[in-house]
Protein backbone atom coordinates (compact mmCIF):
# COMPACT_ATOMS: atom_id res chain seq x y z
CA UNK A 1 0.00 0.00 0.00
CA UNK A 2 1.42 3.40 -0.97
CA UNK A 3 -1.45 5.66 0.05
CA UNK A 4 -3.07 6.38 3.41
CA UNK A 5 -5.27 9.05 4.96
CA UNK A 6 -6.03 10.09 8.54
CA UNK A 7 -7.92 13.00 10.08
CA UNK A 8 -6.59 15.97 12.03
CA UNK A 9 -8.01 19.42 12.89
CA UNK A 10 -6.62 22.83 11.93
CA UNK A 11 -7.35 26.22 13.43
CA UNK A 12 -7.98 29.53 11.70
CA UNK A 13 -8.37 32.00 14.52
CA UNK A 14 -10.69 30.38 17.05
CA UNK A 15 -12.52 28.33 14.42
CA UNK A 16 -11.46 24.73 13.88
CA UNK A 17 -11.72 22.81 10.60
CA UNK A 18 -11.27 19.06 10.00
CA UNK A 19 -8.17 18.41 7.91
CA UNK A 20 -7.46 15.20 5.99
CA UNK A 21 -3.78 14.28 6.03
CA UNK A 22 -2.87 12.24 2.94
CA UNK A 23 0.39 10.37 2.46
CA UNK A 24 1.53 8.99 -0.89
CA UNK A 25 4.76 7.00 -1.23
CA UNK A 26 6.15 6.57 -4.73
CA UNK A 27 9.33 5.35 -6.37
CA UNK A 28 11.99 8.00 -6.94
CA UNK A 29 14.65 9.94 -5.14
CA UNK A 30 13.97 10.03 -1.38
CA UNK A 31 12.25 13.32 -0.48
CA UNK A 32 9.39 14.67 1.60
CA UNK A 33 7.04 17.20 0.04
CA UNK A 34 4.30 18.87 2.09
CA UNK A 35 1.47 20.66 0.27
CA UNK A 36 -1.72 22.36 1.41
CA UNK A 37 -0.59 25.85 2.53
CA UNK A 38 1.70 24.76 5.40
CA UNK A 39 3.48 27.38 7.50
CA UNK A 40 7.14 27.28 8.51
CA UNK A 41 6.47 25.16 11.61
CA UNK A 42 4.63 22.60 9.52
CA UNK A 43 7.38 22.54 6.89
CA UNK A 44 9.80 21.57 9.66
CA UNK A 45 7.57 18.60 10.53
CA UNK A 46 9.43 16.45 7.97
CA UNK A 47 12.53 16.42 10.19
CA UNK A 48 10.64 16.00 13.46
CA UNK A 49 8.50 13.16 12.12
CA UNK A 50 11.45 11.30 10.59
CA UNK A 51 13.45 11.38 13.83
CA UNK A 52 10.38 10.43 15.90
CA UNK A 53 9.58 7.44 13.68
CA UNK A 54 13.15 6.13 13.69
CA UNK A 55 13.62 6.67 17.44
CA UNK A 56 10.33 4.86 18.10
CA UNK A 57 11.73 1.71 16.49
CA UNK A 58 9.89 2.03 13.18
CA UNK A 59 11.26 1.89 9.65
CA UNK A 60 11.57 5.10 7.66
CA UNK A 61 10.68 4.49 4.02
CA UNK A 62 13.38 5.80 1.65
CA UNK A 63 10.94 6.78 -1.07
CA UNK A 64 9.47 9.91 -2.55
CA UNK A 65 6.87 10.94 0.04
CA UNK A 66 4.13 13.45 -0.72
CA UNK A 67 2.04 14.73 2.17
CA UNK A 68 -1.09 16.69 1.33
CA UNK A 69 -3.34 18.48 3.80
CA UNK A 70 -6.93 18.96 2.65
CA UNK A 71 -8.65 21.31 2.08
CA UNK A 72 -5.64 22.74 0.27
CA UNK A 73 -7.02 26.29 0.37
CA UNK A 74 -7.08 26.42 4.18
CA UNK A 75 -3.90 27.75 5.85
CA UNK A 76 -2.28 25.13 8.11
CA UNK A 77 -0.47 26.51 11.13
CA UNK A 78 1.43 24.91 14.00
CA UNK A 79 2.89 21.57 14.99
CA UNK A 80 -0.37 19.84 15.92
CA UNK A 81 -0.33 17.88 12.64
CA UNK A 82 2.81 15.88 13.52
CA UNK A 83 1.02 12.86 15.00
CA UNK A 84 -1.38 12.60 12.07
CA UNK A 85 1.46 12.94 9.54
CA UNK A 86 3.49 10.18 11.19
CA UNK A 87 0.48 7.86 11.31
CA UNK A 88 -0.50 8.48 7.69
CA UNK A 89 3.10 8.00 6.57
CA UNK A 90 3.45 4.66 8.37
CA UNK A 91 0.09 3.59 7.02
CA UNK A 92 1.09 4.47 3.48
CA UNK A 93 4.33 2.51 3.90
CA UNK A 94 2.34 -0.59 4.85
CA UNK A 95 3.65 -0.59 8.42
CA UNK A 96 0.27 0.06 10.07
CA UNK A 97 -3.30 -1.10 9.40
CA UNK A 98 -5.24 2.14 9.89
CA UNK A 99 -8.69 0.65 10.49
CA UNK A 100 -8.32 1.32 14.22
CA UNK A 101 -8.05 5.08 13.65
CA UNK A 102 -10.64 5.38 10.88
CA UNK A 103 -12.67 8.51 11.64
CA UNK A 104 -10.46 9.37 14.64
CA UNK A 105 -8.91 12.84 14.85
CA UNK A 106 -5.22 12.70 15.80
CA UNK A 107 -3.66 15.77 17.42
CA UNK A 108 -0.19 16.27 18.80
CA UNK A 109 3.37 17.48 18.28
CA UNK A 110 6.23 14.99 18.12
CA UNK A 111 9.56 15.29 19.85
CA UNK A 112 12.65 13.82 18.21
CA UNK A 113 12.58 10.89 20.65
CA UNK A 114 8.98 10.03 19.77
CA UNK A 115 7.27 11.69 22.72
CA UNK A 116 3.95 13.34 22.00
CA UNK A 117 4.00 16.90 23.23
CA UNK A 118 1.05 19.20 24.02
CA UNK A 119 -0.17 21.79 21.54
CA UNK A 120 -2.16 25.00 21.80
CA UNK A 121 -5.80 25.22 20.81
CA UNK A 122 -6.84 21.63 21.55
CA UNK A 123 -10.16 22.72 23.05
CA UNK A 124 -11.47 24.55 19.95
CA UNK A 125 -9.99 21.79 17.76
CA UNK A 126 -11.93 19.07 19.57
CA UNK A 127 -15.06 21.23 19.58
CA UNK A 128 -14.74 21.63 15.79
CA UNK A 129 -14.28 17.88 15.42
CA UNK A 130 -17.48 17.29 17.39
CA UNK A 131 -19.41 19.75 15.21
CA UNK A 132 -18.27 17.92 12.09
CA UNK A 133 -19.44 14.55 13.41
CA UNK A 134 -16.13 13.18 14.67
CA UNK A 135 -16.77 11.51 18.02
CA UNK A 136 -13.32 10.09 18.81
CA UNK A 137 -10.05 11.98 19.22
CA UNK A 138 -6.52 11.14 20.33
CA UNK A 139 -4.59 13.97 21.99
CA UNK A 140 -1.39 14.42 24.02
CA UNK A 141 -1.80 13.36 27.63
CA UNK A 142 -1.16 16.93 28.82
CA UNK A 143 -4.13 18.13 26.74
CA UNK A 144 -6.47 15.28 27.65
CA UNK A 145 -8.35 17.03 30.45
CA UNK A 146 -8.85 20.06 28.22
CA UNK A 147 -10.20 17.93 25.36
CA UNK A 148 -12.49 15.96 27.67
CA UNK A 149 -14.32 19.18 28.55
CA UNK A 150 -16.04 19.06 25.14
CA UNK A 151 -19.30 17.11 25.46
CA UNK A 152 -20.12 14.27 23.09
CA UNK A 153 -16.52 13.30 22.27
CA UNK A 154 -14.65 10.20 23.42
CA UNK A 155 -11.11 11.26 24.27
CA UNK A 156 -8.04 9.04 24.47
CA UNK A 157 -4.50 10.19 25.17
CA UNK A 158 -0.98 9.19 24.19
CA UNK A 159 2.41 10.05 25.59
CA UNK A 160 4.59 8.52 22.86
CA UNK A 161 4.31 7.59 19.20
CA UNK A 162 5.27 4.03 20.18
CA UNK A 163 2.09 3.76 22.29
CA UNK A 164 -0.10 4.86 19.36
CA UNK A 165 1.62 2.43 16.99
CA UNK A 166 1.14 -0.43 19.46
CA UNK A 167 -2.56 0.44 19.82
CA UNK A 168 -3.13 0.50 16.05
CA UNK A 169 -1.47 -2.92 15.75
CA UNK A 170 -3.64 -4.27 18.56
CA UNK A 171 -0.67 -4.73 20.88
CA UNK A 172 -1.48 -2.08 23.50
CA UNK A 173 -3.98 0.47 24.72
CA UNK A 174 -4.28 4.22 24.88
CA UNK A 175 -4.45 6.31 28.04
CA UNK A 176 -7.61 7.67 29.62
CA UNK A 177 -7.90 11.39 30.41
CA UNK A 178 -7.17 12.26 34.03
CA UNK A 179 -10.16 12.74 36.29
CA UNK A 180 -11.58 16.22 36.20
CA UNK A 181 -10.45 18.28 39.15
CA UNK A 182 -13.09 20.27 41.05
CA UNK A 183 -13.30 23.90 40.08
CA UNK A 184 -11.04 25.97 42.34
CA UNK A 185 -12.83 28.34 44.71
CA UNK A 186 -13.21 31.88 43.50
CA UNK A 187 -10.37 34.06 44.61
CA UNK A 188 -9.47 37.69 44.29
CA UNK A 189 -9.20 40.91 46.26
CA UNK A 190 -12.23 41.89 48.29
CA UNK A 191 -14.22 45.09 47.87
CA UNK A 192 -14.23 45.48 51.65
CA UNK A 193 -10.55 46.46 51.42
CA UNK A 194 -11.44 49.72 49.68
CA UNK A 195 -11.92 52.59 52.12
CA UNK A 196 -14.50 55.25 51.34
CA UNK A 197 -15.23 56.04 47.67
CA UNK A 198 -18.94 55.36 47.89
CA UNK A 199 -19.49 56.84 44.44
CA UNK A 200 -16.82 54.62 42.90
CA UNK A 201 -18.28 51.52 44.55
CA UNK A 202 -21.76 52.41 43.34
CA UNK A 203 -20.46 52.82 39.78
CA UNK A 204 -18.58 49.52 40.05
CA UNK A 205 -21.74 47.70 41.16
CA UNK A 206 -23.79 49.19 38.32
CA UNK A 207 -21.07 48.31 35.83
CA UNK A 208 -21.07 44.70 37.06
CA UNK A 209 -24.86 44.45 36.98
CA UNK A 210 -25.21 45.62 33.39
CA UNK A 211 -21.85 44.76 31.81
CA UNK A 212 -21.06 48.45 31.27
CA UNK A 213 -17.71 50.05 30.48
CA UNK A 214 -16.25 52.24 33.22
CA UNK A 215 -13.75 55.09 33.44
CA UNK A 216 -12.24 56.04 36.81
CA UNK A 217 -10.55 59.43 36.92
CA UNK A 218 -8.76 60.93 39.89
CA UNK A 219 -5.43 61.57 41.66
CA UNK A 220 -3.01 58.82 42.71
CA UNK A 221 -4.05 56.91 45.80
CA UNK A 222 -7.76 57.58 45.37
CA UNK A 223 -8.47 53.87 44.83
CA UNK A 224 -8.89 53.61 41.05
CA UNK A 225 -6.77 50.50 40.64
CA UNK A 226 -8.15 48.86 43.77
CA UNK A 227 -11.70 49.29 42.52
CA UNK A 228 -10.92 48.01 39.03
CA UNK A 229 -9.14 44.90 40.33
CA UNK A 230 -12.22 43.99 42.36
CA UNK A 231 -14.69 44.13 39.50
CA UNK A 232 -14.18 40.45 38.52
CA UNK A 233 -15.13 39.39 42.06
CA UNK A 234 -18.55 40.98 41.55
CA UNK A 235 -19.29 39.17 38.28
CA UNK A 236 -21.12 35.83 38.16
CA UNK A 237 -19.19 32.68 37.29
CA UNK A 238 -19.21 31.80 33.59
CA UNK A 239 -21.86 29.37 32.38
CA UNK A 240 -20.93 26.36 30.24
CA UNK A 241 -21.16 28.13 26.88
CA UNK A 242 -19.19 31.17 28.04
CA UNK A 243 -16.60 28.97 29.77
CA UNK A 244 -16.02 27.03 26.54
CA UNK A 245 -15.59 30.27 24.55
CA UNK A 246 -13.17 31.77 27.05
CA UNK A 247 -11.24 28.53 27.51
CA UNK A 248 -10.89 28.14 23.74
CA UNK A 249 -9.30 31.58 23.46
CA UNK A 250 -6.94 30.88 26.35
CA UNK A 251 -6.08 27.49 24.84
CA UNK A 252 -5.05 29.13 21.57
CA UNK A 253 -2.90 31.61 23.50
CA UNK A 254 -1.38 28.86 25.65
CA UNK A 255 -2.72 30.58 28.76
CA UNK A 256 -4.99 27.91 30.23
CA UNK A 257 -4.17 27.46 33.94
CA UNK A 258 -2.75 23.99 34.71
CA UNK A 259 -5.32 21.53 36.00
CA UNK A 260 -8.26 23.70 34.90
CA UNK A 261 -9.63 22.59 31.51
CA UNK A 262 -12.36 25.24 31.69
CA UNK A 263 -12.04 28.85 32.81
CA UNK A 264 -14.99 29.48 35.12
CA UNK A 265 -14.00 32.84 36.57
CA UNK A 266 -14.41 35.95 34.43
CA UNK A 267 -10.92 36.70 33.05
CA UNK A 268 -9.02 39.83 34.01
CA UNK A 269 -6.47 41.34 31.64
CA UNK A 270 -4.34 44.33 32.66
CA UNK A 271 -1.71 45.05 29.95
CA UNK A 272 1.08 47.53 30.64
CA UNK A 273 0.72 50.99 29.14
CA UNK A 274 3.63 50.29 26.77
CA UNK A 275 1.69 47.49 25.07
CA UNK A 276 1.45 47.50 21.28
CA UNK A 277 -1.65 47.46 19.11
CA UNK A 278 -0.94 43.85 18.12
CA UNK A 279 -0.74 42.62 21.69
CA UNK A 280 -3.85 44.56 22.63
CA UNK A 281 -6.06 43.70 19.66
CA UNK A 282 -4.33 40.61 18.29
CA UNK A 283 -1.66 39.98 15.71
CA UNK A 284 1.62 38.29 15.02
CA UNK A 285 3.21 36.62 12.02
CA UNK A 286 0.96 34.57 9.76
CA UNK A 287 -2.59 34.45 11.00
CA UNK A 288 -3.21 36.71 13.97
CA UNK A 289 -3.24 35.44 17.55
CA UNK A 290 -5.76 36.72 20.11
CA UNK A 291 -4.83 39.90 21.96
CA UNK A 292 -5.68 41.12 25.44
CA UNK A 293 -9.13 42.36 24.39
CA UNK A 294 -10.07 38.83 23.28
CA UNK A 295 -8.43 37.13 26.27
CA UNK A 296 -10.69 39.35 28.39
CA UNK A 297 -13.81 38.03 26.60
CA UNK A 298 -16.67 37.72 29.12
CA UNK A 299 -14.42 39.43 31.64
CA UNK A 300 -12.58 42.69 32.31
CA UNK A 301 -9.94 44.55 30.31
CA UNK A 302 -8.27 47.06 32.64
CA UNK A 303 -6.08 49.84 31.26
CA UNK A 304 -4.30 51.48 34.18
CA UNK A 305 -2.70 54.84 33.46
CA UNK A 306 -4.84 54.92 30.33
CA UNK A 307 -3.55 58.32 29.22
CA UNK A 308 -0.06 56.82 28.92
CA UNK A 309 -1.14 54.29 26.28
CA UNK A 310 -0.37 55.18 22.70
CA UNK A 311 -3.14 56.88 20.77
CA UNK A 312 -3.15 54.07 18.19
CA UNK A 313 -3.62 51.43 20.87
CA UNK A 314 -6.50 53.29 22.52
CA UNK A 315 -8.27 54.11 19.26
CA UNK A 316 -7.96 50.50 18.12
CA UNK A 317 -10.40 49.58 20.91
CA UNK A 318 -13.27 51.57 19.45
CA UNK A 319 -14.52 48.92 17.04
CA UNK A 320 -14.23 45.96 19.48
CA UNK A 321 -16.15 47.93 22.12
CA UNK A 322 -18.94 48.56 19.63
CA UNK A 323 -19.09 45.18 17.89
CA UNK A 324 -17.91 42.77 20.58
CA UNK A 325 -15.49 41.09 18.17
CA UNK A 326 -12.16 41.68 16.45
CA UNK A 327 -11.65 41.11 12.73
CA UNK A 328 -7.96 41.08 11.76
CA UNK A 329 -6.82 40.83 8.15
CA UNK A 330 -3.31 39.69 7.31
CA UNK A 331 -1.58 38.48 4.14
CA UNK A 332 -2.39 34.84 4.93
CA UNK A 333 -6.07 35.48 5.61
CA UNK A 334 -8.65 37.00 7.93
CA UNK A 335 -9.11 35.99 11.55
CA UNK A 336 -12.05 36.81 13.81
CA UNK A 337 -11.98 36.62 17.59
CA UNK A 338 -14.76 37.40 20.08
CA UNK A 339 -14.07 40.41 22.30
CA UNK A 340 -17.17 41.04 24.40
CA UNK A 341 -15.45 42.41 27.50
CA UNK A 342 -15.91 45.22 30.00
CA UNK A 343 -13.36 47.99 29.55
CA UNK A 344 -12.18 49.79 32.68
CA UNK A 345 -9.99 52.85 32.26
CA UNK A 346 -8.07 54.52 35.09
CA UNK A 347 -6.34 57.84 34.53
CA UNK A 348 -4.85 60.73 36.46
CA UNK A 349 -6.17 64.25 35.82
CA UNK A 350 -2.78 65.61 34.69
CA UNK A 351 0.91 64.63 34.31
CA UNK A 352 2.00 65.88 37.75
CA UNK A 353 -0.92 64.09 39.44
CA UNK A 354 -0.57 65.52 42.93
CA UNK A 355 -2.13 63.12 45.46
CA UNK A 356 -3.66 66.00 47.42
CA UNK A 357 -5.81 67.12 44.51
CA UNK A 358 -6.10 69.83 41.90
CA UNK A 359 -5.31 72.71 44.29
CA UNK A 360 -1.66 71.63 44.37
CA UNK A 361 -1.40 70.91 40.63
CA UNK A 362 1.60 72.49 38.88
CA UNK A 363 0.33 71.87 35.32
CA UNK A 364 -0.93 74.68 33.15
CA UNK A 365 -4.47 74.50 31.75
CA UNK A 366 -3.04 73.72 28.33
CA UNK A 367 -1.00 70.80 29.68
CA UNK A 368 -4.00 69.44 31.58
CA UNK A 369 -6.23 69.74 28.54
CA UNK A 370 -3.67 68.04 26.32
CA UNK A 371 -3.20 65.22 28.82
CA UNK A 372 -6.92 64.56 29.18
CA UNK A 373 -7.20 64.81 25.41
CA UNK A 374 -5.23 61.59 25.07
CA UNK A 375 -8.52 59.89 25.88
CA UNK A 376 -10.36 60.92 22.75
CA UNK A 377 -13.99 61.94 22.61
CA UNK A 378 -15.05 58.99 20.39
CA UNK A 379 -13.45 56.55 22.85
CA UNK A 380 -15.00 58.14 25.92
CA UNK A 381 -18.37 58.26 24.14
CA UNK A 382 -18.31 54.47 24.28
CA UNK A 383 -17.73 54.44 28.06
CA UNK A 384 -21.06 54.20 29.90
CA UNK A 385 -19.86 55.32 33.35
CA UNK A 386 -17.29 58.08 33.83
CA UNK A 387 -16.60 58.74 37.49
CA UNK A 388 -14.19 61.18 39.12
CA UNK A 389 -12.78 59.99 42.45
CA UNK A 390 -11.60 62.49 45.05
CA UNK A 391 -8.72 62.07 47.52
CA UNK A 392 -9.53 60.12 50.66
CA UNK A 393 -9.89 61.92 53.95
CA UNK A 394 -8.29 60.66 57.13
CA UNK A 395 -11.68 59.86 58.67
CA UNK A 396 -12.53 57.57 55.74
CA UNK A 397 -9.16 55.85 55.75
CA UNK A 398 -9.02 55.17 59.49
CA UNK A 399 -12.71 54.48 60.17
CA UNK A 400 -13.28 51.39 62.32
CA UNK A 401 -17.07 51.42 62.51
CA UNK A 402 -19.52 50.27 59.81
CA UNK A 403 -17.06 48.19 57.76
CA UNK A 404 -17.44 48.28 53.99
CA UNK A 405 -19.48 45.64 52.18
CA UNK A 406 -17.61 42.55 51.07
CA UNK A 407 -17.51 41.49 47.42
CA UNK A 408 -19.78 38.51 48.16
CA UNK A 409 -22.60 40.75 49.37
CA UNK A 410 -22.40 43.02 46.34
CA UNK A 411 -22.04 40.03 44.00
CA UNK A 412 -25.35 38.65 45.31
CA UNK A 413 -27.14 41.86 44.29
CA UNK A 414 -25.37 41.83 40.93
CA UNK A 415 -26.46 38.24 40.31
CA UNK A 416 -30.08 39.12 41.11
CA UNK A 417 -29.95 42.13 38.77
CA UNK A 418 -28.46 40.06 35.97
CA UNK A 419 -31.12 37.40 36.43
CA UNK A 420 -33.82 40.04 36.11
CA UNK A 421 -32.23 41.41 32.93
CA UNK A 422 -31.80 37.93 31.43
CA UNK A 423 -35.45 37.12 32.10
CA UNK A 424 -36.60 40.41 30.56
CA UNK A 425 -34.54 40.03 27.38
CA UNK A 426 -34.81 36.22 27.09
CA UNK A 427 -37.08 36.40 24.06
CA UNK A 428 -34.50 38.46 22.16
CA UNK A 429 -31.34 36.52 23.01
CA UNK A 430 -29.68 39.26 25.08
CA UNK A 431 -28.35 38.53 28.57
CA UNK A 432 -27.16 41.89 29.90
CA UNK A 433 -28.35 45.46 29.46
CA UNK A 434 -25.09 46.69 27.91
CA UNK A 435 -25.67 44.73 24.68
CA UNK A 436 -29.33 45.68 24.12
CA UNK A 437 -29.61 47.72 20.89
CA UNK A 438 -30.72 51.31 21.28
CA UNK A 439 -33.75 50.99 18.97
CA UNK A 440 -35.16 48.24 21.20
CA UNK A 441 -35.04 50.58 24.21
CA UNK A 442 -36.68 53.42 22.30
CA UNK A 443 -39.62 51.40 21.00
CA UNK A 444 -42.60 49.70 22.60
CA UNK A 445 -42.82 47.87 24.95
CA UNK A 446 -39.56 49.18 26.51
CA UNK A 447 -39.92 52.83 25.59
CA UNK A 448 -39.94 54.96 28.77
CA UNK A 449 -42.50 57.73 29.41
CA UNK A 450 -41.63 61.13 27.98
CA UNK A 451 -41.86 62.74 31.42
CA UNK A 452 -39.16 60.42 32.78
CA UNK A 453 -36.77 61.04 29.88
CA UNK A 454 -37.27 64.83 29.66
CA UNK A 455 -33.84 65.72 31.05
CA UNK A 456 -32.17 63.16 28.81
CA UNK A 457 -33.94 64.44 25.71
CA UNK A 458 -32.97 67.99 26.58
CA UNK A 459 -29.29 67.05 26.77
CA UNK A 460 -29.50 65.39 23.38
CA UNK A 461 -31.13 68.47 21.84
CA UNK A 462 -28.49 70.80 23.30
CA UNK A 463 -25.64 68.58 22.08
CA UNK A 464 -24.21 67.78 25.50
CA UNK A 465 -24.60 64.07 24.74
CA UNK A 466 -24.56 62.14 21.47
CA UNK A 467 -27.15 59.72 20.15
CA UNK A 468 -24.84 56.91 21.26
CA UNK A 469 -24.67 58.48 24.71
CA UNK A 470 -28.47 58.70 24.80
CA UNK A 471 -28.79 54.94 24.32
CA UNK A 472 -26.00 54.14 26.74
CA UNK A 473 -27.62 56.23 29.47
CA UNK A 474 -30.85 54.31 28.93
CA UNK A 475 -28.99 51.02 29.34
CA UNK A 476 -27.39 52.20 32.58
CA UNK A 477 -30.81 53.32 33.86
CA UNK A 478 -32.17 49.81 33.26
CA UNK A 479 -29.24 48.36 35.24
CA UNK A 480 -29.94 50.76 38.11
CA UNK A 481 -33.59 49.74 38.19
CA UNK A 482 -32.60 46.04 38.15
CA UNK A 483 -30.30 46.58 41.14
CA UNK A 484 -33.01 48.43 43.02
CA UNK A 485 -35.64 45.81 42.23
CA UNK A 486 -37.91 47.84 39.93
CA UNK A 487 -39.57 46.54 36.78
CA UNK A 488 -38.48 49.53 34.71
CA UNK A 489 -36.50 52.75 35.25
CA UNK A 490 -38.01 55.90 36.71
CA UNK A 491 -36.87 59.50 36.31
CA UNK A 492 -34.48 59.21 39.29
CA UNK A 493 -32.73 56.25 37.65
CA UNK A 494 -32.20 58.22 34.45
CA UNK A 495 -30.89 61.21 36.38
CA UNK A 496 -28.41 59.00 38.23
CA UNK A 497 -27.30 57.43 34.94
CA UNK A 498 -26.74 60.92 33.51
CA UNK A 499 -24.70 61.93 36.54
CA UNK A 500 -22.56 58.81 36.36
CA UNK A 501 -21.81 59.43 32.70
CA UNK A 502 -21.30 63.19 32.64
CA UNK A 503 -20.08 63.89 36.17
CA UNK A 504 -22.73 66.57 36.64
CA UNK A 505 -23.54 66.05 40.30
Amino acid sequence: MSYAKVVCVGLVGVTGHPVEVEADLAAGLPAVIISGLPDTTLHEARDRVRAAIVNSGQHWPNRRITLNLLPATLPKIGSGFDLAIATALLGGAGELPLAAVDGVALLGELGLDGTVRPVRGVLPMVAAAARSGITRVVVPIQNAAEAAAVPGVRVKAVDTLHRLVAFIRGEGSLLDPPSAEPAPPRTGPDLADVAGQGLGKRALEIAAAGGHHLALLGPPGAGKTMLAERLPTLLPALDDDAALEVSALHSIAGALPPGSPLVRQPPFQAPHHSTTVSSLIGGGTGLARPGAVSLAHHGVLFLDEAAEFSARALESLRQPLEKGRVLITRAMGTTEYPARCQLVLAANPCPCARPAGDQYCECSPTVRRRYRGRLSGPLLDRIDLQVTLHPLRAAELTATHSPAEASAMVAARVAAARSAAAARWSGSGWRINAVVPGPALRQSPWRLPTADTASLRQRLDTGSISARGFDRILRVAWSISDLDGRDRPVAADIDEAIELRTGDF
